[in-house]
Order: C-alpha cells, then sequence, then structure tokens
C-alpha cells in the first residue's frame, strides 16, 4: 500500500465512522441538522441567501432504510444511492443543507490590478489549500471589493472548492483572509451552520466524495463541478463532538502519514535511479580497467598511442592538420606519471585521477582526436535540404537519437557546423545531460554540438562510454561557465584525460557494456 492509498484508507474509514469510537453523551446528528435548518431558513428570511425551490429531506424510513423527499414530493427510497453504512448516530444529507454553494459575481480581465485586494482563481486556491499560501499576482480594486461584499464574500469557515482543473481542491477561510474569487472556476461553500469546515475539508479530500466529483464531471469536455452537482452531493454528518475527535485523530496520524509518504519518495528514488546509478557505476569501472579482464597477448595502449603520434606526423608533413605546438605525451617513469609539453617534462601524478591497468596509458583528448580543430560552417540556406539536419532536442539525455530529420524538414536557418559519418557528435551545451552519439550519416548540426574525430584505431563506442562516466561529468561539470545555459569550454575537453585500454580490450569493454545495459533498462 503506497501513501496516498493508506491516506485514502484513513480518510474513507473517517467519513463511514470507523476510525474513532461514538460516544452515546454525544448529540446526534439529527438535532445538529435540525439547528443547520432553522438557521438556514432565518438567513433565507433574512434576504441573506435565497429560498431554494426543492429543498431535500433524508431521514430513516420505518424500515430503518435512508428515504429522501424532494420539495412536495412523496419519499423516495434512496438505499441504492447510499455507499456505506454509518453509524445510528449520524446522519446523511445533501451538501446544500449545510452549506450554501454560490459562485463569485464576473470580475472582467479589465478589472485586474497589480495590487489592491487579492484575486485568486483555481491555481491559486489550489496551492492556498496544498501550502496554506500563495504568490499572487492579481488584485480588484478597494471599490470593487466593496460592491461585491453587499452580495456576499468569502467569511472565515467557508470552504473555497476549485471547480475546474484539479477538481475540489479545499481551503478554509481563515479569520484574516480578505480576497475575492473567479467565477465559475472556484465555488465558495458557505458554511451556514454549525459544521466543524475542517471535518467538511476532509470529506472533500475522501475517496467517497472524490468518487461523487468525478461521477458529476463525467462526459463533460473539461471537467467541473457546478453549483447544482455540488448542491447534491451526499454528506455523511456526524455529531458536532464526533466530527472534532476525527479531526484531532487525523492530527494526531498526519506526522506519521507523512513519514510514511517520505520514506515511500526514498525507495521510489531509489528504485528509479537504481538503473541509471547501476549503469555509472558500469561506466567507472570500464574506464577504471576493471569491468573485463585484460589479455596479456593484447599489444599495449602505449603502441597504439605511438602509432597515432606517427599518423599525425604524416598528416602534418602532408599539410592536413597544423602542429599542435602544445602537444602532450603522457608517460610512466619511477611509478610516476610525467607529461611533456614543449619538451619540457613535469609530473602529473596529481592530476592523474586514478589507476589503470599496466598496459594501459593516458592521454589528452586534444591530442588522441580533432575536437580542437577549426570545424566546417556552412549556411543551412545553401546547405543540401536531403541531408541529415541535427538539432540538440533531437539527442535525448544520455545520447539517445530521438529522431532524425532532413535539412528541408527541420527549416533550419542560419549558420551549421558540418560532419561525416563515424564522428562523435558532442554537445558541450549543459553537459550534464550526456548528450554524445556516433554519426550515422554525414550532415549539418547545430554550433553547440562539437564532431571530432578519433586518431589512430581507437574506438569511437569507447570514447563515447568515457565521455558518459561520472569521472567525465563530475570533471567537466565543474568547470562549466555560464549561469542559465552553461557550456563545456574547448581546453576543458582538450585537456582531459583519457584512460587508453589496447585496442582489442576497448572492443570487449564496448561489447560488456553494450550486453549489460539492455538488462539495466529492463529494471
Amino acid at each position: 500500500m503506497n501513501a496516498q492509498q493508506l491516506k485514502n484508507s484513513i480518510l474513507q474509514m473517517a467519513v463511514q465512522g470507523k476510525l474513532v469510537p461514538q460516544d452515546p453523551n454525544d448529540e446526534p446528528a439529527s438535532v445538529l441538522l435540525e439547528r443547520i435548518r432553522k438557521e438556514k431558513e432565518q438567513l433565507i428570511k433574512e434576504g441573506k441567501i435565497k429560498k431554494e425551490k426543492n429543498p431535500s429531506y433524508i431521514f430513516r424510513g420505518a424500515d430503518n432504510t435512508p428515504y429522501e423527499k424532494i420539495g412536495n414530493a412523496e419519499p423516495v427510497s434512496i438505499t441504492d444511492e447510499i455507499p456505506f453504512d454509518i453509524p445510528d448516530s449520524w446522519e446523511w444529507t445533501r451538501l446544500n443543507n449545510i452549506c450554501n454553494v454560490v459562485s463569485a459575481r464576473r470580475v472582467h480581465q479589465s478589472d485586474w490590478k497589480t495590487e489592491g485586494v487579492p484575486f485568486y482563481r483555481a491555481r491559486e486556491i489550489g496551492k492556498l489549500a496544498e501550502y496554506g499560501s500563495v504568490d499572487n499576482e492579481l488584485f480588484i480594486s478597494e471599490e470593487l471589493y466593496t460592491e461585491f461584499s453587499r452580495s456576499g464574500v468569502p467569511k472565515p469557515g467557508d470552504l473555497m472548492v476549485t471547480a475546474v482543473g484539479t477538481l475540489g481542491k479545499t481551503y478554509i477561510v481563515k479569520e484574516n483572509d480578505r480576497f475575492y474569487y473567479k467565477d465559475a472556476s472556484v465555488l465558495c461553500f458557505e458554511n451556514i451552520g454549525e459544521m466543524l469546515p475542517e471535518f467538511l475539508k476532509m470529506v472533500m479530500q475522501s475517496p467517497f466524495l472524490k468518487n461523487q466529483i468525478k461521477t458529476s464531471s463525467a462526459g463533460t469536455t473539461v471537467g467541473t463541478i457546478t453549483i447544482v452537482n455540488a448542491s447534491s452531493f451526499l454528506i455523511p454528518v456526524p455529531p458536532f463532538q464526533e466530527q472534532n475527535r476525527i479531526i484531532r485523530k487525523l492530527e494526531a496520524i498526519s506526522p506519521y502519514l507523512l513519514k510514511y509518504e517520505n520514506a515511500e519518495e526514498r525507495i521510489d528514488s531509489l528504485n528509479n535511479g537504481f538503473p541509471e546509478q547501476l549503469k555509472k557505476s558500469i561506466l567507472q569501472l570500464a574506464v577504471q580497467g576493471k569491468l573485463v579482464p585484460q589479455d596479456p597477448s593484447d599489444e599495449p595502449a602505449s603502441i597504439l598511442l605511438e602509432r597515432i603520434r606517427a599518423e599525425k606526423e604524416r598528416l602534418i608533413k602532408d599539410g592536413k592538420i597544423k602542429r599542435d605546438k602544445n602537444e602532450s605525451i603522457i608517460f610512466r617513469r619511477d611509478n610516476s606519471h610525467y607529461e611533456k609539453l614543449n619538451k619540457v617534462e613535469h609530473c602529473i601524478d596529481e592530476e592523474i585521477p586514478f589507476e589503470i591497468p599496466d598496459s594501459w596509458c593516458w592521454a589528452r583528448l586534444g591530442t588522441i582526436s580533432t575536437y580542437a580543430s577549426t570545424k566546417s560552417k556552412i549556411n543551412a540556406s545553401k546547405a543540401d535540404k536531403s541531408i541529415w539536419g541535427l538539432d540538440l532536442e533531437d539527442i535525448e539525455k544520455g545520447g539517445r537519437l530521438l529522431v532524425k530529420k532532413t535539412v528541408g524538414e527541420r527549416k533550419a536557418i542560419g549558420d551549421k557546423t558540418c560532419f561525416s559519418k563515424g564522428d562523435i557528435l558532442y554537445s558541450k551545451l549543459r553537459p550534464y545531460l550526456l548528450k554524445v552519439l556516433i554519426a550515422d550519416d554525414d550532415g549539418i548540426c547545430t554550433p553547440e554540438i562539437v564532431p571530432f574525430s578519433i586518431y589512430g584505431s581507437i574506438v569511437p563506442k569507447y570514447i563515447v562510454n568515457y565521455l558518459k562516466s561520472p569521472y567525465v561529468d563530475s570533471t567537466i561539470n565543474a568547470v562549466t561557465y555560464g549561469i542559465k545555459m552553461p557550456r563545456a569550454g574547448t581546453e576543458t575537453m582538450t585537456s582531459l584525460l583519457v584512460p587508453i585500454p589496447p585496442v582489442n580490450e576497448q572492443y570487449r569493454i564496448v561489447q560488456a557494456i553494450e550486453d549489460i545495459f539492455p538488462y539495466c533498462d529492463k529494471l
């Protein structure tokens, strides 16, 4: 049983007279209702409320079953309408017999002000009902409020009920409250008798009453509570003293319900977050060399990096890339890590985030990739309309491609970055969303997406998994710039330390991740 089900069960017990014991010394509800009827007749006589054309009166017949007399009509049995038995000291009644259900006078938008008397719509009443306070932005003038006061404004003990949107949210008007409300979207249940408003609010929150609200608004385009429907709601009425006992009991139970709800939320959070946390753990194990076993027959990563350096020298010689004045070479010596930059060596042990296997090597992302290279640009209006046009919104958090549209379908405008099939596409905007994937086709993309390729035989999917690892996530997000729309700087990315396994082990890591992640998703 979840927290809401437990709360509903308790509220249902309360409205059925099963939450607290009955006291034979209590004045029966029939006497209370008789006083309310007399009070209502007096208010009608004084012209404060309107007289009903066909008032309802519910009573127990000689056969001890409920009957209802409406206006001058003969009483009819309503046994089929009564959903459950109530104690002998309780009575059934219609809501309009204990409350005067009214709406507000029309307030035109031209009457809205930026100061004055607060003017509440359903959304504000809903927040008041839930939190007890609301940041209001609409008001009416003192003059208009004074005019409306002549026909009635909310008074302490009245119930304000949302009648559109989320139906039935109930706020009890407090002693110092002074406001007006929107017609039709909010109803006021004027508490004309001695009913405890906290009990009435509790009834409104119960599954029993919510079901009446749902039934009465069924078939309408937009769910609403009308005055007519609200007036006919069936209400179980306990003796006044028992109303007090019920509310005190609910107040005593409330802290325990809150603890139960908080515990449930924590459990749900753990359950919902577990698959993602498990994936993160797997990725972290992968980049630390702990996901798959090492094979001593694998060619070590140091030889792979030597080949990459040779490859880059050839490209420089051919004029295809420029020499990096700050080319990084990381190596081990005397059981420490050193980096050679501009022929100068220095120890970087303090930078190394974790240990890696002996067959692995560290390298900078800028050394093994084209991340920092100048990207080809094209104006979308001049691009081939049949090629892929990639936008940030096309990529789901975590890197899954949601939709693939052509430039023509997207009606793209402005300068775009060109990318090629096989490029890694990395979103430098809000990097914590981990929007990184491998292009399966040529295309153009928003400048916030950085396309880059990897030198040598390094497996691109391994680099993608590395960029999604908790190590990279925490490292990058600690140094992003921009508050509302944080970005990862080019220097931040190119200086990232990348743990490089032997190529064969890269393939084994990628395969292990692809084998395991579907099981994580099933969790």
